[in-house]
């Protein structure tokens, strides 16, 4: 028998349901690999006993054959934003230190409905802020991907790096992911896993710690776009109990991989091409093209005109949720609490103590532009730029049915690199900001390899709800690009 960390959910689904292994044999092939890849700091919390208990709970379902979810016994990675019961639930921050939920988000739990088993909490950006995994307060993810003859630790991407590197190095089947401005499209891009940001409102956000409420959205992170289809239909659903859930109904995801994409309109945003733009991800977008035409899809070019404001607008926006969204870290509930003499100083110290400094200046930016005679000039006029940028979208979507794209505008890069530079770092975002704005699906697929043998993605944009298109769309893609390339020892 092969490693059974190699394979993809849907082959050990299929190994499951032939009973060539158990569940609890294939989760403890993955709780070995999260002991030998610890250097990797992947995980804040590892759940091991949980995990075996899961494990023989579906084992024991199969037996009597009563197996009816569609994750039966595997095992899954949860980024630690996603609050979970009786688990330590942290957003990779010192403010959370010891909570431990006395309830489970609404996507956690459609994953247990499905019989998926939990192997721990993922580590991630502290609240999911950042773009390299660099800013958790237990310290950094580590790349499981190299450059050619070096040794230089890579970043992940970020805030879901954790998700993205226990997958890329077997560490999980699959992961659960957050998105607010690209944190499962970019981190899936540097580690050459899938990975889909549906349209917001398809997953619930009760239970998953909030960053920016209107742009934030769960998603699978897995190794092929059939594994992403399979835990997308597990995880997305209605929810009453979040109001910006959307009561629709959730579609068999799988049956969308005809691997027919003929007629199809793919457009090519001209705004895209930006000055200074790696030459070997243009090259890469110029192949995702030809196979596109290949398969027998029209290309246009269109144009997203509004696009080069996408930045600032997301950097204004998010923010400015973000401190109200974090108002609620005071010490007196739950997490940490540093004494003072005042309430107001408990608050103070507690707060000083409890966030990191990426969080702090992203507080700081969004309560001044929040503030009396700041609001109309910064927040109202992103608020306008951002109905533009969902109009452009909507224009477009009339001549095309997806928009082809990067995925980043870059591959990995070195965990030192670019930290004292913060727009250098929100400058990763700038190929999928566009699409949380919108509140668009998007995915991102792994390509091919740069010439220092990194992995580069494509992403691929749809219409609200229409997450089909897009598994149909990219499953295309990966079977013309064939990428079966594994970061080396994993």
């Amino acid at each position: 028998m092969s490693d059974l960390t190699h394979l993809t959910m849907a082959a050990a689904l299929e190994g499951l349901a032939a009973k060539k292994f158990s569940s609890r044999e294939l989760t403890d092939a993955y709780l070995t690999k999260m002991e030998q890849h610890r250097d990797l700091n992947a995980y804040i919390t590892e759940t091991p006993e949980k995990a075996r208990a899961m494990a023989d709970a579906a084992d024991q379902r199969r037996a009597k054959n009563e197996a009816k979810g569609l994750m039966e016994g595997l095992p899954l990675g949860i980024k630690d934003l996603f609050c979970t019961e009786g688990v330590l639930s942290t957003a990779g921050s010192h403010i959370l230190d010891g909570f431990k939920p006395t309830y489970e988000s609404t996507v956690t739990a459609n994953l247990w409905k499905h019989g998926a088993v939990m192997l721990g909490k993922l580590n991630m950006d502290e609240f999911a802020m950042g773009s390299s995994n660099g800013t958790s307060y237990y310290g950094g993810v580590t790349n499981p991907w190299k450059r050619k003859d070096s040794n230089v630790k890579l970043v992940p991407g970020g805030s879901s790096g954790g998700s993205a590197a226990a997958v890329a190095a077997r560490m999980a089947i699959a992961a659960t992911g957050t998105d607010t401005g690209g944190s499962i499209r970019q981190p899936a891009a540097f580690t050459g896993t899938t990975g889909i940001k549906p349209t917001y409102g398809r997953c619930s956000r009760w239970g998953i710690v909030a960053f920016a409420s209107s742009l934030d959205q769960a998603g699978p992170m897995a190794r092929s776009v059939e594994d992403c289809a399979i835990m997308l239909q597990a995880m997305a659903g209605h929810d009453p109990k979040d109001s910006t859930s959307v009561e629709m109904p959730v579609p068999d995801f799988r049956k969308a991989l005809t691997g027919d994409i003929r007629g199809l309109k793919v457009g090519i945003p001209k705004e895209y091409r930006l000055d200074g733009c790696d030459p070997e991800i243009t090259k890469l977008w110029e192949q995702g093209v030809a196979w596109m035409k290949a398969a027998g899809a029209e290309i246009k070019e269109i144009s997203l005109p509004h696009t080069k404001y996408a930045l600032p607008t997301y950097y204004i926006i998010a923010p400015a949720e973000a401190s109200s969204n974090l108002a609620r870290y005071d010490g007196v509930r739950f997490g940490l609490r540093v004494p003072g003499s005042t309430l107001d100083d408990m608050y103070e110290l507690t707060r000083a103590a409890g966030f990191g400094k990426e969080v702090k200046r992203r507080i700081m930016i969004g309560t001044y532009v929040l503030s009396a005679g700041y609001y109309d000039a910064y927040y109202l006029k992103a608020q306008r730029l951002r109905a533009l940028i969902a109009r452009d979208f909507t224009e477009a979507f009339k001549d095309v049915d997806v928009v082809l794209t990067p995925s980043t505008p870059s591959a990995a890069f070195g965990a030192d690199e670019k930290n004292d530079d913060p727009i250098a770092m929100y400058l990763n975002d700038v190929f999928t900001v566009t699409v949380n704005l919108a509140g668009l699906p998007g995915l991102s697929v792994p390509a091919g390899l740069n010439s220092q043998g990194l992995p580069l993605g494509l992403q691929l944009i749809g219409r609200a709800f229409d997450e089909e298109t897009l598994f149909r769309a990219g499953h295309v893609i990966e079977k013309a690009a064939n990428f079966t390339a594994v970061p080396a020892g994993y």
